[in-house]
């Protein structure tokens, strides 16, 4: 489970900004993971306690957003979600596709007090 790693140096960078901009307390951290990235969002829900055990975000809580893995259609332009439709094109069925969204893994909101 890489999930462990990546929230450790999530809470690394988090710690980091908090000290460069005089932040002494957290509420809460919002990631945001897509869904054909590979992160498992309910592992990192699972270790976040773990990895932010004894440091500044001990007792903040953690928010997932999910970006869709979205994609659009070379031969049609159609903007649709790959795993709903399971990589094909709902409207003209093809598998010719540039990927939008939905890889990503970022810090997207820090909540301080």
């Amino acid at each position: 489970m890489h999930e462990l790693g990546i929230m450790i140096q999530v809470v690394k960078t988090v710690e980091k900004f908090a000290m460069e901009n005089g932040i002494t307390k957290i509420d809460t951290l919002v990631l945001q993971i897509g869904e054909l990235s590979s992160v498992i969002p309910r592992y990192i829900q699972a270790c976040y306690p773990a990895a932010v055990d004894g440091t500044l975000l001990e007792d903040t809580k953690l928010e997932i957003k999910i970006i869709p893995g979205n994609c659009r259609c070379f031969k049609c332009n159609k903007i649709f979600n790959y795993i709903k439709n399971q990589g094909e094109c709902p409207e003209c069925g093809s598998r010719d596709f540039e990927l939008l969204s939905g890889r990503e893994f970022m810090i997207k909101e820090i909540v301080a007090c």
